[in-house]
C-alpha cells in the first residue's frame, strides 16, 4: 500500500501533468498556482513520463481523485483541492484521513521562508501535525497562532502543541498568542491587544503567506467546546438569527459565504476578516457530513482558496 506521502506525490504529479498537457498551462503558471518551484514542476513532468502516467492521455493512479479535485477547483475557483477517502463515515476516521492528506499537501508546497498562520482549536489540524514528517531543511520562518490559545488547561496543551509541533517540523520559530480566543467584552479584547507581546503577534498577521484553518459549523467542535473558547449559547442564537452557518477562525458567514456582522466580532481575539482574506494561500481543512453546509459556504465566500476534504464532502459540494 502506498504511504500518504507517496499518494500525495502521485496526486501532485497527475495534477501537474494535466495542467501542462491537457490544459496547456506553462510551467511558470503551474508553479505559481500550485505554490511549488518551477524546477519541481519540471521534475514531476519528467517522472510522470518515466512512470507511464503521461502517454496519449493521463492516467491517475488507483485511489486518486484527480477528477473530483479538478471539478472542485473549477466549480469554486480554487487554487487547489485535495480529496481523500476515509475508511468510514465515523468523524474520527474522517479527521484522521483529512489530516493526513493535509500533512502530505503541506510537505509538498512549503518552499522556504514561509510565514504560516494556524488556528488553535481544530482536531483535524492536530491530526495533520501528527501525520507530518520532519522536514530535512527549514521550509518556514515562523508559525504564528491566529486565534487566542489560552483556555482550559488540557485543551490549551493541545493548542500549544499544534503550533509548537508544526514549527519544529518545518524548522520555524513559533509565535504563541497568549490570550483567550473569545472574551466577554470589546473593552477586554482591546486591553489584551494592547499588551506588547499580543500586539507583536497580531502585527504579524497581515504578513502571512499561508493560513491553515479548520472550517467550523455553528455547533462548536468538541475541542473548541472543551477549551472554554466556544461561543456562548446566547451568542450562537444571535448568529443563527443572522443566518450564520459556519466560520473560519471564528469569523462567521452565512450559507452563501457572506460575512455575518454581529456583536461577537469585537470580542474575538484573532485575525480579522480583512487580514484573513489577504493571505495568499488560505487552506481549509475539513470534512464530514455535519460540515457540508459550512464548507460549501466557506468556498462560495472565498474564505479559503485551497480545500482538503473527504470524498463524500467533495461529492456533496459538487451535487
Amino acid at each position: 500500500m502506498a504511504t500518504p506521502g507517496t499518494q500525495s506525490q502521485q496526486r501532485l504529479m497527475v495534477r501537474v501533468a494535466k495542467m501542462y498537457y491537457e490544459h496547456g498551462d506553462r510551467q511558470p503558471q503551474i508553479a505559481q498556482q500550485l505554490h511549488i518551484s518551477q524546477a519541481k514542476v519540471s521534475r514531476l513532468l519528467k517522472r510522470a513520463e518515466e512512470l507511464g502516467i503521461v502517454r496519449v492521455t493521463i492516467h491517475a493512479p488507483l485511489g486518486g481523485y484527480s477528477d473530483l479535485e479538478e471539478a472542485l477547483v473549477a466549480r469554486y475557483d480554487l487554487a487547489d483541492a485535495i480529496v481523500v477517502e476515509a475508511n468510514s463515515d465515523e468523524e474520527s476516521e474522517i479527521v484522521s484521513a483529512v489530516g493526513g492528506a493535509a500533512a502530505a499537501y503541506l510537505s509538498d508546497v512549503l518552499l522556504g521562508h514561509e510565514r504560516i498562520g494556524i488556528s488553535s482549536w481544530s482536531a483535524t489540524l492536530l491530526a495533520m501535525v501528527n501525520a507530518m514528517p520532519q522536514s530535512q531543511r527549514s521550509v518556514a520562518d515562523s508559525v504564528i497562532q491566529v486565534i487566542g490559545g489560552v483556555g482550559e488547561p488540557q485543551a490549551q496543551v493541545q493548542a500549544t502543541r499544534l503550533t509548537e509541533q508544526l514549527a519544529t517540523l518545518t524548522g520555524a520559530s513559533p509565535q504563541f498568542l497568549p490570550a483567550p480566543g473569545f472574551v466577554s467584552s470589546a473593552e477586554l479584547r482591546s486591553a489584551f491587544l494592547a499588551e506588547p507581546y499580543v500586539k507583536a503577534v497580531a502585527d504579524s498577521w497581515p504578513k502571512l503567506s499561508i493560513l491553515l484553518a479548520g472550517i467550523g459549523s455553528l455547533e462548536p467542535s468538541p475541542l473548541l467546546r472543551e477549551s472554554g473558547n466556544a461561543i456562548p449559547h446566547a451568542d450562537q442564537a444571535e448568529l443563527r438569527g443572522l443566518g450564520a452557518v459556519g466560520d473560519v477562525c471564528l469569523r462567521f458567514f452565512d450559507a452563501e459565504g457572506a460575512a455575518v456582522h454581529s456583536s461577537i466580532e469585537d470580542r474575538v481575539i484573532g485575525i480579522s476578516t480583512e487580514d484573513l482574506r489577504k493571505v495568499p494561500r488560505r487552506v481549509g481543512v475539513a470534512g464530514g457530513a455535519r460540515k457540508h453546509s459550512a464548507v460549501r459556504a466557506a468556498l462560495l465566500g472565498q474564505w479559503v482558496n485551497v480545500l482538503v476534504t473527504d470524498t463524500r464532502t467533495a461529492d456533496a459540494l459538487l451535487a
